[in-house]
């Protein structure tokens, strides 16, 4: 696994606000200090190394080793208008304001993940339905050594995915509609989960016709398919913001341009331009919102190998908006033949 940097071309924070609900991607930590505790539902940091989640004045948190420790952390905060009711359950943390969740938990190194990472999601499930948080919004799997062996030889991606898809099928009932979501390698061993989930009624879960449903892969792609949708519109009552999961150089099911960095990035975009736009959520029954590759904001891009950040960085320079939060990482994506992901949010 190579080397990270937590790097930003950003100028300024943008807010994505969905019925109190708001998220600011910060490339440095310390402009988040005025943020008033009372209002912050949960705080990711990408930074040197990983901990485990806690409550840090009061405020949820969970961090990833994703950048070094010379580089620039960086900081996705998570806002609502409501108050906010923080807590632990076990080792997990949570902040919650009666219309929104945001839960993270760490899995420690195992030799093998599968029983373990179905027990994590099991738990992270079953705390959501409990509470009335029954629309899954978006989830981020943040896994150390991602494509490495475990103890078995098998690839820690795949023993994670057969877990995560255990869990979901015993909870299928309740949680019948997989959300969006992002599975991405860190530094450190170990598997940092987070989500955000809201009450029902209020989530559409999208697929990109470019390319086959995660869950529907075959068998050659892991003994269980990937257990998330492409992307998941949550509406307001005027608003609405689109989570695009973490998207890369796939059409069908297969890898394409492999070997070629640049050619990799502009599949991505295409898929991404696809996915958002207004004809691809009228197929799924969503009519009046559209959205192109220049309404992307809080992106952050994926790059397995650090030599190939300049050309990802030219690229991504030329289609999105100059004042877009983008946060670059150097870390493995979930195929060894992929070499660059991107994720973002459509405001």
């Amino acid at each position: 696994m190579g080397s990270s940097f937590g790097d930003t071309v950003s100028h300024r924070p943008h807010s994505h606000r969905v019925r109190g609900l708001r998220s600011d991607l910060f490339p440095d930590i310390a402009r988040t200090a005025d943020a008033a505790c009372g209002s912050v539902l949960g705080r990711i940091v990408f930074a040197g190394g990983p901990a485990e989640p806690a409550l840090v004045s009061g405020v949820p948190s969970m961090t990833a080793h994703m950048a070094t420790e010379s580089g620039v952390p960086v900081e996705e905060v998570w806002r609502t208008d409501r108050s906010v009711r923080s807590g632990a359950s076990g080792d997990a943390v949570f902040g919650e304001d009666g219309e929104y969740l945001f839960y993270a938990v760490r899995l420690e190194p195992q030799s093998v993940y599968r029983a373990r990472a179905r027990e994590l999601y099991e738990n992270a499930l079953q705390f959501a339905w409990e509470r009335g948080y029954t629309d899954l919004v978006r989830m981020w799997n943040l896994i150390g050594d991602i494509t490495g062996p475990n103890a078995e030889g098998v690839e820690i991606y795949r023993d994670f995915c057969v877990g995560r898809a255990e869990a979901f099928a015993a909870w299928g009932a309740q949680f019948p509609q997989l959300p969006a979501a992002t599975g991405i390698g860190t530094l450190s061993p170990g598997i940092d989960l987070c989500f955000l989930a809201t009450k029902p009624g209020r989530t559409v879960h999208l697929e990109n016709p470019r390319q086959t449903p995660a869950y529907q892969y075959p068998s050659r792609y892991g003994p269980k398919s990937p257990s998330f949708a492409r992307a998941t519109l949550l509406q307001g009552e005027q608003t609405a913001s689109l989570f695009v999961s973490g998207t890369a150089s796939i059409l069908g099911e297969d890898t394409v341009h492999v070997g070629d960095t640049a050619r990799q990035t502009l599949e991505i975009l295409r898929n991404i331009d696809v996915l958002v736009g207004s004809d691809n959520l009228g197929r799924h029954g969503v009519n009046g919102y559209g959205y192109t590759l220049q309404d992307l904001d809080q992106i952050k891009v994926y790059v397995r190998d650090p030599e190939d950040l300049a050309a990802v960085r030219y690229i991504c320079a030329q289609v999105f908006r100059a004042d877009s939060e983008i946060a670059y990482f150097n870390v493995d994506v979930c195929r060894p033949d992929l070499l660059v992901e991107i994720e973002g949010v459509c405001r």
